[in-house]
């Protein structure tokens, strides 16, 4: 084996002991990952098969607090998915799960939780079966409806109509909220009759109804320019816009006039389908002028991953080349978006990753405020990699080495713990990737000896990139955390908990 030899105990990180892991931490991990074992999914499980044990000890302990963590948590941006903090407040709300004064704060609470339409509708979901639909309940679904103004409570109802069984319209007629003006009454009867109504008078339509009622002559239109016209008098959103017209240059056109740069890049691709993006054309220009812009990507603070992402579709999908360097140009000024890291981290890139999306996450990591010390591992020998933060998403896949499919068994995913052991190499932190990961112990026995050894917390993270579920034989210590599949949430994951 190689052993990777630059980095020695003179960069030792100062001892300190292991947290520990009681209910509380569970529940909070719960709350970001989804999980209390540790394992985080790209792909959302059925609440079914959440183990909610952690969580329901804490309601019996102290519910209030429960609901504040929740709050919190929420608030504070760290969850990738919002649909754990709803089902733990949902199972708050319950008298099967909490006292009487927690059901009435975690109802209290769900303006705070439940931040969009989808999310009132997802918590719906999981009320619905853990508890009956009393007055209390129907009165917090009320209040949701009625605490936004009518313009932006339209906005939720239109582009999150409806999830499982339930729609909008539903949970109003279900909850009878009582409207404060005359336009969120229009609102509510939109909602449920499907169309404006009597209670929509003139000022309301063209006022803070504008938006719905365009979308209601939109969708009556005959030809684009009435769509144009439209769009550019209310400044309708793509999301707006019926599908019949999304094939037409001329509404992309009016589209993109004022379109936020995150929408731009999702809809790439549909406006070169529609022919608006074709070379020398004045909307190209002017779209990869966009992407280009340092000062768009800023206030748009979207991350490198997302634009990866759309560079990988884009560019299999044989788009412009021009559009394409620009999502690359954009990818490399948006990593100035995301928090680094902290601490030495050890990474290891196993065969059979995505190569892109695994040079992007060590793009990420040497940006961090600390050493990074990279290896690709092959055929059970570790190979140094120097990767530093000038280098290009090419060059990095470059390092790794062709992507691999055909991997035998399960990888060896302690040799880069023994190899730091064996070579006294100080870290903060472990990141494995690898295609798949079947838990052996083996893993977890190579971590306490190398904690052991170098008198340090160090953390671990597996990410099993191209696997569906990882399953680990005992719940994850509070200092590692487990993997399954890869998104352009997963680093925001990783950083967060490298930070913790």
């Amino acid at each position: 084996m190689t052993y990777l030899n630059s980095y020695t105990e003179t960069k030792k990180t100062p001892t300190t002991e292991l947290k520990t892991m009681d209910d509380w931490a569970r529940l909070e991990r719960s709350l970001i990952l989804g999980s209390e074992e540790g394992v985080y999914n790209t792909l959302d499980r059925p609440a079914a098969t959440r183990n909610l044990n952690s969580v329901k000890a804490c309601l019996r302990s102290d519910g209030l607090r429960v609901v504040r963590t929740v709050v919190d948590i929420v608030a504070s941006g760290r969850p990738p998915k919002n649909t754990p903090a709803l089902q733990v407040l949902a199972l708050a709300s319950s008298a099967s799960f909490a006292d009487q004064i927690t059901n009435a704060s975690a109802l209290a609470a769900l303006p705070q939780v439940a931040r969009t339409g989808s999310d009132l509708l997802a918590f719906a979901a999981f009320v619905d079966g853990i508890r009956g639909w009393g007055r209390g309940l129907r009165t917090a679904i009320a209040n949701w409806y009625v605490s936004k103004p009518a313009g932006e409570l339209a906005y939720q109802i239109m582009t999150h109509a409806g999830l499982g069984n339930w729609k909008h319209s539903d949970l109003i007629r279900l909850s009878h909220p009582k409207a404060e003006t005359p336009a969120l009454n229009a609102v509510f009867q939109w909602a449920v009759d499907g169309e404006l109504g009597h209670l929509a008078t003139a000022d309301i339509r063209h006022g803070v109804l504008r938006h719905v009622y365009a979308i209601e002559q939109v969708k009556k239109a005959a030809h684009e320019f009435e769509v144009v016209r439209w769009i550019e008098d209310v400044r309708l959103t793509h999301e707006m816009i019926p599908p019949q017209w999304k094939q037409s240059a001329a509404v992309w056109e009016a589209l993109l006039e004022n379109m936020p740069y995150a929408a731009m890049v999702s809809q790439l691709e549909k406006m070169t389908e529609a022919g608006l993006l074709a070379p020398q054309s004045a909307a190209t220009a002017l779209v990869v002028a966009r992407l280009m812009d340092r000062k768009r990507v800023a206030n748009a603070k979207i991350d490198p991953f997302t634009l990866l992402f759309v560079w990988l579709e884009y560019r299999q999908n044989k788009g412009l080349s021009n559009i394409q360097n620009a999502i690359e140009d954009a990818f490399y000024l948006a990593f100035e978006n995301i928090e680094a890291p902290i601490g030495n981290i050890y990474l290891a890139i196993y065969p059979g990753v995505p190569v892109h999306w695994a040079a992007a996450l060590a793009m990420a990591l040497v940006r961090g405020k600390g050493e990074l010390i990279a290896a690709s591992v092959h055929q059970d020998r570790l190979r140094n990699m120097n990767i530093n933060r000038q280098d290009r998403l090419a060059g990095v896949c470059k390092a790794i080495g062709a992507e691999s499919s055909a991997v035998e068994g399960s990888p060896a995913v302690w040799l880069p713990l023994d190899d730091a052991r064996r070579n006294r190499i100080a870290v903060d932190s472990f990141v494995v990737l690898t295609g798949e990961f079947c838990d052996d112990r083996r893993t977890a026995t190579a971590l306490e000896e190398y904690r052991r050894a170098m008198e340090t917390p160090a953390k671990l993270v597996v990410v099993a990139m191209t696997a569906d579920e990882v399953v680990i034989s005992d719940p994850a210590g509070v200092d590692e955390l487990y993997v399954a599949g890869f998104d352009a949430s997963v680093p925001a994951v990783i950083g967060d908990f490298l930070r913790g």
